[in-house]
C-alpha cells in the first residue's frame, strides 16, 4: 500500500491539538451504555448481536462529537473497527469524500501508538480485514493537496516507546492499582450495586487491584485486555468479540470501570478531554478529587472550586435566569439520520463557528459561566436550526417537539444536585445521600439538551470543573445553601448510575 509522505500528514503530538479537542469513549469499539451491558451478560449476547441498538447510538455519539467540538481524535484501530466510521468510506462515494474531507481538515484525528504512517498494520490487534483495506485505499485516494492530521506520543520512535510507557502504560496500571484506595461504598453506588452486595463487590475490586500488582511485580504489562480476559471476558472466546461471562462476579460493573480508568487515562495522556457518552459512568466515579489536596495545579475540567458558596452560586444563577425560547419547535429525534456529508456541510456553517466559539470561550474560563453561558445557548438554539434543516432533506427522518435547557449537575460525594433552566421555567432536584468520611468532592457539569431528551437528539455535556470542599463544615454549608433554593425538591439517590515493569514495544493499548 502507497505510504503517504511526509509533507501529506501533519505529524503532531498533542501540544499540537486544537483547543478543546476530545477523545470519544463511544467509538472505543468495546463501548457499550451500562444498561444494555447488563442485558448483555443476562442474554450472553456478543457486540455483534447487539449492533442494531448499540450501533445507532454510536453513530449518533460520533456525530454528536463532530457537532460539539473542533476536533475528534480515535484510535486509528477504531477508524476500521468500529463499523459507525468505517461505513462511511465502505459502502458509499460521497460518504467516503465526506470522511476525506474531515480527515483532510484535521476534524477527524486518527492516534497512532506505534506506527508512523496511518495505512501501517498495527501488531497484536485483531483487524476488520475488509475495513482496513478500504481505510489504506481511502487515504491513498485522499486529494495530492490534502495533509491529514496524526496523533503520536513522539515522532522520536525511542521517544515514543518511553512515552506510551510513561504516560499510558503505568498510568494505566497505578489506576487500576489505586481502586482499593476509593470509597468503595460511593464507587459501589456510582456503579449500581446494591448495598447488601457491597462486600461482595469490594472484595472483587481487591481481586482486580490484587491480579494487576501481580502483573506488575512479574514485569508483565498490566492491559485492558488482559484484566478483560480475567475478570470480564467468557473464557476462550477473544476480546475483541466482546462476549461478557456472567459467571464472573461483577463482570459489568468491572467492565464499567476499566472502561472508564482506559479512556480518561488515554485523554489524560494526550491533554484532551474524554467525552463519555449518556448512559456510561462519569469521570467523577474515579474519586479524583482526592489526588487534588494540597495540589495547585488544574483539574482535567479545567478548574476547581472548593467554595460551597461559589458552587451554590451556579445554581443561584441558573434560578435567576429566564432562557426564553421559542415555543412549539422541533429538533431531529434521531441525529443518525443525518449522513456524515451533512455534518461536514453544518461545520462549514457561521452557526456552528459562532456555537463552537461561544463554547471555547466558556471553558477557557470557567469563571465567567454566567457572563456567558446565555450566548451558548443561543447559538446551540441557531445551531438546531441548522440541524433541523438538514434532517428535513433526509427521507425517514422525524423530528420531536423542541425544548432546550440549560442543566447543571453538580456531584459531590454521594449526592448528585441538578438545576434545570429554559422555556422561562426553573427546577432544582437534589438527591442528598450520606458522605462517607472526607469524600466531599465531586464534579460540575453543564448539559444542553431538549428537556424531554430522546438518547440520540442532538446534546452537549462536558465537566466544567472540579469540586473539592475540605471539610465536612463545607459539604454541610453546601448542603443547606441548596436546601434553602426556591423550588428545591428532594428526591431519592439513584444507586447507579508500577515502575519497575518492563514494557513490550508492540504492546496495544
Amino acid at each position: 500500500m502507497t505510504q503517504r509522505h511526509d509533507e501529506q500528514v501533519a505529524r503532531v503530538r498533542p501540544s499540537g491539538l486544537k483547543k478543546g479537542a476530545v477523545i470519544a469513549q463511544s467509538l472505543d469499539n468495546q463501548w457499550v451504555n451500562a444498561e444494555l451491558t447488563r442485558d448483555m451478560i443476562a442474554r450472553g449476547r456478543s457486540l455483534s448481536e447487539v449492533d442494531d441498538v448499540r450501533g445507532k447510538e454510536v453513530r449518533a455519539e460520533y456525530f454528536r462529537g463532530l457537532i460539539n467540538t473542533r476536533q475528534v481524535v480515535a484510535n486509528r484501530t477504531y477508524f476500521y473497527n468500529n463499523a459507525a466510521i468505517s461505513r462511511d468510506y465502505l459502502y458509499d462515494d460521497a460518504a467516503r469524500r465526506a470522511h476525506q474531507k474531515l480527515l483532510a481538515d484535521g476534524s477527524l484525528v486518527p492516534f497512532l501508538l506505534h506506527e508512523r504512517e496511518p495505512t501501517d498494520r498495527p501488531t497484536n490487534v485483531d483487524l476488520d480485514e475488509t475495513a482496513f483495506t478500504a481505510w489504506q485505499e481511502t487515504l491513498a485516494t485522499l486529494p495530492a493537496t490534502a495533509r491529514m492530521t496524526c496523533l503520536r506520543m513522539s515522532w522520536n520512535d525511542e521517544q515514543n516507546r518511553l512515552d506510551t510507557q510513561n504516560a499510558l502504560f503505568r498510568p494505566f496500571a497505578a489506576r487500576v492499582q489505586a481502586l482499593t484506595a476509593k470509597d468503595l461504598p460511593l464507587l459501589a453506588q456510582q456503579v449500581g450495586v446494591e448495598e447488601e452486595r457491597l462486600p461482595a463487590f469490594a472484595r472483587r475490586i481487591g481481586q482486580v487491584v490484587d491480579h494487576s500488582n501481580e502483573l506488575s511485580v512479574e514485569g508483565r504489562p498490566v492491559t485492558r485486555n488482559v484484566l478483560y480476559e480475567r475478570f470480564v471476558s467468557v473464557p476462550g472466546r477473544p476480546v475483541s468479540e466482546g462476549r461478557y461471562d456472567r459467571d464472573k462476579p461483577f463482570a459489568g460493573e468491572i467492565k464499567q470501570l476499566i472502561d472508564l480508568i482506559y479512556n480518561v487515562n488515554l485523554a489524560d495522556a494526550l491533554s484532551m478531554y474524554p467525552l463519555t457518552p449518556g448512559g456510561s459512568l462519569q469521570r467523577v466515579a474515579l474519586q479524583e478529587w482526592r489526588d487534588l489536596r494540597g495540589s495547585s495545579s488544574p483539574s482535567a475540567a479545567g478548574r476547581v472550586i472548593e467554595d460551597p458558596d461559589e458552587l451554590s452560586e451556579l445554581l443561584r444563577f441558573l434560578q435567576r435566569q429566564a432562557f426564553s425560547t421559542v415555543q412549539g419547535g422541533l429538533t431531529p429525534a434521531e441525529l443518525d439520520v443525518l449522513e456524515l456529508g451533512d455534518i461536514a456541510t453544518l461545520r462549514e456553517t457561521g452557526a456552528w463557528n459562532a456555537y463552537i466559539t461561544a463554547f471555547d470561550h466558556l471553558l477557557a474560563d470557567p469563571a465567567t459561566f454566567g457572563d456567558r453561558v446565555g450566548l451558548v445557548f443561543d447559538r446551540y438554539i441557531a445551531l438546531n436550526r441548522k440541524i433541523v434543516e438538514l434532517a428535513a432533506a433526509r427521507r425517514g427522518g422525524h423530528s420531536a417537539f423542541w425544548s432546550p435547557v440549560v442543566e447543571v449537575v453538580v456531584n459531590v460525594g454521594g449526592s448528585v444536585v441538578t438545576a434545570v433552566t429554559g422555556d422561562e421555567t426553573w427546577s432544582l432536584t437534589g438527591a442528598l445521600g450520606a458522605t462517607a468520611l472526607d469524600t466531599y468532592g465531586g464534579s460540575v457539569r453543564l448539559v444542553l439538551r431538549n428537556r424531554i431528551a430522546g438518547r440520540r437528539e442532538q446534546k452537549f455535556a462536558r465537566e466544567i470543573a472540579t469540586v473539592r470542599l475540605e471539610t465536612l463544615a463545607a459539604w454541610q454549608r453546601f448542603q443547606n445553601l441548596v436546601e434553602r433554593l426556591p423550588g428545591y425538591r428532594e428526591v431519592a439517590p439513584n444507586p447507579g448510575a508500577s515502575n519497575s515493569t518492563t514494557m513490550r514495544d508492540d504492546l496495544e493499548y
